[in-house]
């Protein structure tokens, strides 16, 4: 089971300029590779894999138009053309709808998985940047620095704010045991509860009051139309 902490970020100049770099070339690959993808089948009629994907990826990298992608971290590139993957077998499986374009108004996201990180007494240092991240930690229940992330998600909102998100690997919580009975709630005239012990609750006194007609919350009997 995974468990996700998300707090507020405070890059600074070198490490925003970075990140922003990476929010660029990632929404960059996605784009480029749904429209080849999209080409691919409406043209075609072929499927696209993962594996042409990612060579394509390495294939953009050694021109000179698309070099600067080398520039930043190559994770979260990689992580980019698996989302897209799954979102397209989502789509096929009529799980999803068809993916669409990432644009650079909407909120910016870069996945790092541990290759890309760092962790380290509650420091965090991310690839491509020299100092670490500071965020600030909000979860009391949780010593930050007993994390042991197996991904870290920076992201930008439309806003400005920055964000970290800490994905964590957790164990799954043993099972309530089993209590033996049910217990069945009845909401009635009479009886407001009636559990299977067989003890019983009254109604509150507005419910069990003298049943009201409909000329007193009509104001009178309805008129009788023609005919009746």
């Amino acid at each position: 089971m995974r468990t996700a902490y998300k707090c507020r970020a405070y890059p600074d100049p070198e490490q925003a300029a970075v990140f922003s770099r990476t929010f660029g070339c990632v929404r960059l690959v996605w784009n480029k590779t749904l429209a080849e993808r999209h080409a691919a089948y409406h043209q075609r009629g072929e499927k696209t894999s993962y594996r042409q994907t990612d060579a394509a990826l390495t294939g953009w990298k050694k021109t000179e138009d698309l070099a600067f992608l080398s520039e930043v971290s190559s994770v979260p590139l990689q992580q980019a053309l698996r989302h897209q993957h799954a979102a397209f077998a989502n789509f096929f499986a009529g799980r999803a709808k068809y993916p669409r374009f990432k644009n650079r108004n909407s909120r910016q996201t870069a996945h790092y998985t541990r290759s890309a990180f760092r962790m380290k007494n509650g420091e965090l240092s991310m690839a491509k940047t020299a100092t670490p991240l500071r965020f600030v930690w909000s979860f009391d229940d949780v010593e930050v620095s007993t994390l042991n992330p197996t991904m870290v998600v920076i992201s930008r909102d439309p806003d400005g704010r920055w964000y970290v998100t800490f994905a964590i690997d957790t164990q799954v919580p043993d099972p309530i045991d089993e209590a033996g009975h049910a217990i069945g709630i009845d909401l009635g005239i009479k009886d407001l509860r009636s559990p299977p012990t067989g003890s019983a609750s009254p109604t509150p006194g507005i419910w069990s009051a003298r049943p009201v007609t409909w000329p007193a919350i009509s104001g009178g009997w309805p008129a009788a139309s023609v005919g009746a």
